[in-house]
């Protein structure tokens, strides 16, 4: 059953700082997942600026880079073969194809970041969130949920730019991402990006 953990608490991190015998440990993966407009980017954004410390899980794509994108940085960018290799060699925690392109994240370079005792967050989509629980069972998974039903309809629809039957998926989409929230350990509700960025760190560490 997730525990939702409301802004404002007293962090647990605080908490064990306050410990006259800190007790040292092997930080989890944390993965922040959630519905489509409920703000992950712009809360993991928000934390890193403040804690670059915390490492965010670069994944690796067949996608051409775009005007801008650095290797390593944005994405890893492989070939077809290459990452039919990656594959075969279980060296994915998880991967998926979006638009003709597949994404995945390196196993090897989070495995390397958790044992040198760094937190490790990875920032996927609910069916990448799903594989990583098979493939590292251990991982922690952090559902963002938005504070309404109503609140992430104005979210998606507020370009207003797509039409009404590709607003009409994104909200069906929605919905179905919603309902997974009961699959994860942890549930944070983006009411603020400050209160949320601080209560995921918390998590991390």
């Amino acid at each position: 059953m997730s525990n939702t953990v409301s802004p404002g608490t007293v962090s647990p991190l605080a908490r064990r700082e306050e410990s006259p015998v800190p007790v040292a440990r092997r930080p989890r993966l944390t993965v922040l997942s959630g519905p489509s407009g409920v703000g992950k980017s712009t809360v993991v954004a928000h934390l890193r600026k403040a804690h670059p410390e915390v490492w965010l899980s670069v994944s690796a794509t067949t996608r051409k880079p775009r005007p801008g994108e650095r290797e390593g940085v944005q994405y890893f960018f492989v070939s077809d073969d290459e990452f039919d290799k990656l594959i075969a060699n279980g060296e994915l925690l998880e991967w998926a194809e979006f638009a003709g392109n597949r994404y995945g994240t390196p196993r090897r370079a989070v495995e390397d970041r958790l044992e040198a005792g760094e937190p490790v967050l990875l920032e996927i989509d609910l069916q990448g969130a799903r594989l990583v629980r098979e493939s590292m069972p251990d991982a922690q998974l952090v559902f963002l949920a938005p504070p309404s039903w109503e609140e992430l309809v104005r979210r998606l629809t507020g370009r207003g730019t797509e039409s009404p039957e590709v607003i009409e998926r994104r909200l069906a989409a929605a919905r179905v991402e919603l309902a997974a929230e009961k699959e994860f350990d942890t549930t944070l509700v983006n009411t603020s990006v400050e209160d949320v960025a601080r209560e995921l760190l918390a998590l991390l560490c």
